[in-house]
């Protein structure tokens, strides 16, 4: 289960280290992807397969909508794996889109782990906190109970 908050920093080529914490449930071999709020996703390989088995069921030959979800997730994908530091690549598409500079968060988000530009996810994280009184009445008037 991936979980926790992790700081670390992308080198010069591209490169950034799993946090220790996470390689294990990663495994090996993963896929990293565009995520929601211009972060990436990382998933295990068994947790893609998962998802893209959902995402290949969309009809995403005559509804619009479904395609251009499938082409957010698929179209951005890339497999990722760790070299001897425990290191992988981010290429730079990825890279763009969420905005990663030097200073990066890996947030555990149990089937899947976000990496997040350092100062967005604060900004993210401060408002999260901020509201999450009437976050946690809306999830409980959703069914949710902590």
């Amino acid at each position: 289960m991936l979980k926790g908050e992790y700081g670390h920093n992308i080198d010069a080529k591209g490169r950034l280290i799993i946090p220790a914490k996470f390689r294990d449930d990663l495994g090996e071999n993963f896929v990293i992807t565009k995520g929601m709020e211009n972060c990436l996703y990382i998933y295990p390989e068994n947790e893609w397969t998962a998802f893209e088995e959902k995402l290949n069921a969309l009809p995403t030959t005559t509804d619009k909508k479904a395609r251009a979800f499938a082409y957010f997730f698929q179209g951005s994908a890339t497999d990722g794996d760790l070299d001897k530091q425990g290191r992988t690549l981010i290429p730079s598409v990825l890279r763009a889109y969420a905005r990663l500079d030097k200073e990066v968060v890996f947030v555990g988000m149990g089937k899947r782990a976000e990496i997040w530009d350092k100062a967005r996810w604060e900004e993210k994280n401060a408002e999260v906190e901020l509201g999450i009184e009437d976050i946690a009445s809306d999830m409980e008037a959703s069914g949710f109970s902590i």
